[in-house]
């Protein structure tokens, strides 16, 4: 699995599915429909700073809410690379992996990684290193299954690929 390196968007607790994309937005299931919109409730700004490649870091029970696979695939289409945070929400954490978008759970990271730093990810070994400070992490890796998931863009192309 490849690495990942970006510079931090960082969001607080409970950040739910309605504020990544709001439900305004939902009649569309295309990719780069939902990304123009990502976040754009609690960052007016962020989809016009975000760059290929970069990293929200977040609090605690971040993608809670509905159920849709709509929030992970507006972050993913966004660009961003991974999410880092304290906790997920259950179903989020599920639908992240099922369309291909890492997320690594760290308390510690989600605590003191700021906003604007620079932030590379082992996706193999979970390690976190905030390039601004110099301080690593360690995040939970993930197995290889789950890495086979996220390499193939998600869970359709995974199965697709085997059947191939």
């Amino acid at each position: 699995m490849e690495a990942a390196k970006g510079t931090v968007f960082r969001f607080g607790d409970n950040v739910d599915t309605d504020v990544i994309i709001p439900a305004r937005y939902l009649a569309t299931s295309e990719p780069s429909e939902l990304a123009a919109h990502c976040m754009e409730d609690i960052d007016k700004t962020f989809i016009q700073k975000v760059k290929k490649g970069d990293i929200i870091v977040a609090g605690r029970n971040f993608g809670c809410g509905s159920s849709r696979e709509h929030a992970p695939i507006a972050i993913k289409a966004a660009g961003v690379s991974c999410v880092i945070a304290q906790t997920f929400a259950r179903i989020f954490y599920r639908n992240a992996i099922n369309i291909g978008l890492p997320i690594i759970e760290c308390p510690e990271a989600a605590k003191e990684i700021a906003a604007g730093e620079t932030v590379s990810i082992n996706f193999d070994t979970g390690v976190i290193t905030d390039e601004t400070t110099g301080k690593t992490y360690q995040g939970q890796a993930f197995p290889p299954f789950m890495q086979g998931l996220i390499d193939a863009g998600g869970l359709i192309n995974y199965v697709n690929s085997k059947e191939a």
